[in-house]
């Protein structure tokens, strides 16, 4: 809950609609965030839908913003943004940080790449590193196998444990998939297949389990955790809401 303003190393978070956004507010996507990042402006996302049913024939239109906090809105630019102030925090790249913190001990294989576009170079320290992208909205992102995606998934799975070793804290896997006050299937950037979100219709998950979450990236690839059955499925190219049935397919099969 601590103001984005208090650890930026530009000047991203001076503006008064973006001086209180905290790292909350940008995790759960009701940040709200005003301004144009690797020459994309935050408009090109406003107004967007992402889920079962979504209407997107206003994206990248008008639309008078909130305060940080009360409002949800999937928007890439402020994804972006969050990467980019990550690096400002740990002082190096991301796909480093990943490597050594996550990927290097879950014994994940050396084929992964994190590319960032070609214009998203900032120097810090001395050292000119490149921002990665939070997805592949336009260029960029993860590029990685079904085996080392079944891996990140079962890390999760077993709240960020991994054989003897606590890799994530258990306390911050269960913030992840709680639901946020702005969009009960969201949470810490992970969608949650939750009761509370019955009537929101961002997904189309009602014949499986609620306490089923999934991480969505573009293209229809999906890393989808089913903890009843402690249970990891790596999908790619999901068709529009096909998940659910996919899913059902497995659990009515056993």
């Amino acid at each position: 809950d601590d103001p984005m303003r208090d650890y930026a190393l530009d000047d991203g978070f001076d503006s008064e609609q973006n001086k209180d956004i905290t790292w909350r507010h940008l995790l759960q996507q009701a940040s709200e965030w005003e301004g144009t990042l690797f020459d994309k402006p935050d408009t090109v996302d406003r107004n967007r839908f992402v889920g079962a049913g979504a209407d997107n024939s206003k994206k990248g239109t008008h639309r008078d913003l909130k305060r940080p906090g009360e409002y949800y809105e999937y928007n890439d630019v402020r994804v972006n943004r969050l990467a980019l102030s990550l690096m400002q925090i740990f002082r190096k790249p991301l796909p480093e940080v990943l490597k050594e913190h996550i990927m290097d001990p879950i014994g994940a294989s050396d084929t992964w790449e994190w590319l960032g576009y070609n214009n998203a170079w900032m120097e810090i320290d001395g050292r000119r590193m490149q921002s990665v992208p939070g997805g592949g909205h336009w260029g960029g992102g993860l590029f990685i196998s079904s085996r080392d995606h079944a891996r990140v998934g079962s890390l999760i799975l077993n709240r960020g444990r991994w054989q003897d070793r606590q890799i994530i804290s258990e306390d911050w896997i269960e913030k992840s998939i709680s639901p946020s006050e702005t969009n009960p299937e969201y949470g810490y950037m992970w969608w949650i297949n939750s009761e509370l979100g019955e009537d929101y219709q961002t997904t189309d998950w009602k014949n499986v389990p609620t306490n089923i979450f999934y991480g969505s990236g573009f293209g229809g690839n999906k890393v989808i955790i089913i903890p009843d059955e402690n249970m990891v499925v790596v999908g790619r190219w999901f068709g529009r809401n096909t998940e659910s049935t996919f899913i059902k397919m497995i659990l009515d099969s056993k």
